[in-house]
């Protein structure tokens, strides 16, 4: 049987606390700055232990970050199923923002951390999910306007979602203000009627 980078053994409870445990360490340290030490030390495991998971430490960020790939991958298949850019685009729209509120500690992580970016180059699907959320949002023969608003939009989610002074804000708020700024950002204007 072949497996993939980040699926070298079945997913379990094990490795869910591996993710976790790794996650929660990414967020204080960066992921340069975690050892696979460390985060058999905060899960209570030897290192040999994370090792029966994952062969790297590149293996393991993969496979934290590959569910979240997974759910926008899911996002982007809904949205194509819509009729319409303006549909397309606000599934969207909302089911991103519902993901990433929901997993604000990866996503802050997956968007600034420069391994994570480095690990693009090795790992395609993690550049390609990327590539086709920000195509879907241009839309086809996107001008430069609109090219720039897509990525000043994604860009921008990261800053509530990390910055101290927004951590108080609830889910739902959240939820509410970013789709609003997505919605007016890349929703196709509506003519008026005279």
């Amino acid at each position: 049987m072949t497996t993939t980078a980040g699926e070298a053994r079945p997913a379990g409870p094990g490795r869910q606390r591996l993710h976790e445990a790794a996650l929660r360490l990414f967020s204080e340290h960066g992921v340069s700055g975690t050892s696979l030490q460390m985060i058999a030390d905060e899960v209570g495991v030897t290192k040999a232990a994370v090792y029966y998971h994952y062969r790297t430490k590149d293996e393991l960020v993969v496979g934290v970050v590959a569910p979240f790939l997974d759910r926008v991958a899911d996002v982007l298949e809904a949205a194509r199923a819509r009729r319409g850019r303006r549909a397309q685009v606000e599934v969207l729209l909302e089911g991103l923002v519902d993901l990433i509120v929901d997993v604000r500690r990866l996503y802050v992580v997956a968007a600034v951390d420069p391994v994570i970016a480095h690990l693009q180059e090795h790992y395609p699907r993690m550049r390609e999910i990327g590539d086709q959320l920000r195509e879907q949002l241009a839309g086809p023969d996107a001008d430069a306007e609109r090219r720039v608003a897509v990525v000043f939009f994604l860009s921008g989610l990261v800053g509530p979602l990390g910055d101290a002074s927004c951590r108080d804000i609830p889910d739902e708020d959240l939820r509410r203000i970013l789709l609003g700024t997505g919605r007016r950002s890349l929703l196709p204007r509506r003519a008026s009627r005279t």
